[in-house]
């Protein structure tokens, strides 16, 4: 099923990427990634520019898709979250509502629990904002149909015609 891209203007980039910043400072990470689950990345903030982007989006969209492959074989929805520790840094990945995934990189400054802990209010904030975002984009589509509907074959016809 084919699904259109969602479009983010200025104002909710910047709400979405001003809660990946509180989540970076009340969590102590590294950085903070927000992707949508075709791999696109949303926002980031933190210590990023040692990070290709795109190919962590990439990555992570994958890896999430994968876990709920996993999750599906042993009879589960979705696993909602899930957490790889390296010798340095470690992600802790958790899906945000049905769209959206959030990543978060950090090292020994901070625990996975707080991590956990910061996300899952940061999560709620997130998913708010998305849900305002879908609304609205169902409201414009709604708009914009009404304004088609009233195009006939005849007036593109007429549009495209050389004689005016």
């Amino acid at each position: 099923m084919y699904k259109a891209q969602l479009v983010i203007y200025e104002e909710e980039h910047r709400l979405l990427t001003e809660v990946c910043e509180k989540l970076l400072r009340d969590s102590m990470a590294r950085a903070i990634f927000l992707v949508d689950k075709v791999g696109q990345l949303v926002t980031s903030c933190g210590q990023t520019e040692n990070i290709d982007t795109t190919s962590l989006a990439s990555l992570v969209a994958g890896a999430t898709a994968a876990t709920g492959g996993l999750a599906e074989l042993l009879g589960e929805n979705e696993f909602p979250a899930h957490y790889h520790q390296g010798e340095r840094d470690s992600l802790y990945i958790a899906l945000v509502g049905t769209e959206l995934i959030l990543t978060v990189v950090f090292d020994n400054r901070s625990t996975e629990g707080l991590v956990r802990l910061r996300v899952k209010r940061a999560g709620r904030e997130l998913d708010t904002i998305f849900s305002d975002m879908n609304e609205k984009a169902a409201s414009t589509a709604a708009t914009s149909s009404g304004l088609f509907a009233e195009i006939t074959d005849e007036d593109i016809e007429n549009l495209f015609s050389d004689t005016f």
